[in-house]
């Protein structure tokens, strides 16, 4: 579980006062949004709420603090561990990865290299803290569908933002590494392309992900999947939000070398998913043999079902 003191040490020392009050949030906080010269901004539960200058949680736009730039680039200073040339080629990928592992979106003016890659962002003006929740066990009540005879199926969690599926991918990750009631423990290789599994801070993980896991951080999905099929021979592939043709044709390719696949995508429902252009070169291949659907009922995420290939219901019920 995220405490207290782990939103607390993502802020400098002399501004931990008055974020106390919103640590102590910390299980239910889920983004802070600091943008230059506008209101500080928190979203808990899926809820937006304000923060004021005492540091109290508000509901009102204009009770709520306003950012000031100077202290937001305090704050940009602190996490680069006051050298921003070092952190360079992690700030043009538009995130800072933090201790426990939680990230730091970051927007403001793009230097382009002569290629018209992004180089670096400078004069940051808006940062989107992402409080990162580990929750071992998340993944029980879905567990139990996932296998056959021993086997882990390819499985694809289907979710809206907001409702708990890179925590559900963890989890299972973990499981699937360590072993459990329906299998046993294999390796497995995950492509974190945003620092969002495994949460990696200077290449360590700082989330929980098994024993047998292996982490390519910060790679883009379609290289670390071929990767890591030459490199470490993982018996089960761990991916989040895939996004382009170039992921479906790199998994294609995985599940030809007899590697199972553990993927997420952003959609309402398994037929909204399959809609998406990129998914439909998978139409009538029934590649996934197992599909996840979450939703967020009342403040929580739940598992609205676990559907098998042919999409019929095979379990629902809160996460």
């Amino acid at each position: 579980m995220t405490s207290e003191e782990d939103v607390l040490r993502i802020f400098p020392e002399e501004m931990r006062g008055k974020w106390r009050k919103a640590a102590g949030y910390a299980e239910r906080l889920q983004e802070i949004r600091l943008r230059a010269d506008k209101p500080v901004l928190l979203c808990i539960d899926g809820k937006e709420f304000f923060k004021d200058k005492r540091g109290e949680i508000v509901s009102r736009t204009e009770q709520a603090e306003i950012m000031e730039r100077e202290e937001l680039e305090r704050l940009i200073s602190y996490t680069c561990s006051y050298s921003m040339y070092a952190f360079e080629e992690e700030i043009s990928r538009g995130y800072l990865s933090l201790p426990g592992g939680h990230r730091m979106g970051l927007a403001g003016e793009v230097v382009l290299s002569e290629r018209d890659k992004i180089r670096n962002i400078k004069h940051i003006s808006c940062i989107n803290i992402r409080i990162s929740h580990e929750i071992k066990g998340a993944a029980d009540t879905v567990l139990p569908f996932l296998y056959r005879e021993g086997r882990f199926l390819n499985t694809l969690i289907i979710s809206p933002p907001g409702c708990g599926k890179t925590t559900l991918l963890r989890d299972i990750i973990r499981q699937v590494s360590d072993g459990n009631p329906y299998g046993e423990g294999v390796t497995v290789g995950i492509v974190d392309e945003r620092s969002e599994i495994a949460g990696s801070f200077q290449g360590r993980a700082q989330n929980d992900v098994g024993l047998r896991t292996d982490i390519l951080d910060s790679c883009p999905k379609a290289e670390g999947m071929m990767l890591l099929i030459r490199s470490m021979a993982p018996k089960v592939i761990g991916v989040d939000e895939l996004g382009s043709e170039e992921d479906i044709d790199a998994m294609k390719k995985v599940l030809s070398c007899g590697c199972a696949i553990l993927a997420t995508i952003h959609a309402g429902s398994a037929a909204e998913a399959a809609e998406r252009l990129f998914m439909r070169k998978l139409a009538g291949e029934k590649v996934f043999e197992r599909y996840i659907v979450l939703t967020r009922r009342l403040g929580k995420c739940e598992v609205e079902a676990v559907l098998d290939k042919e999409q019929r219901i095979l379990s629902g019920g809160p996460l």
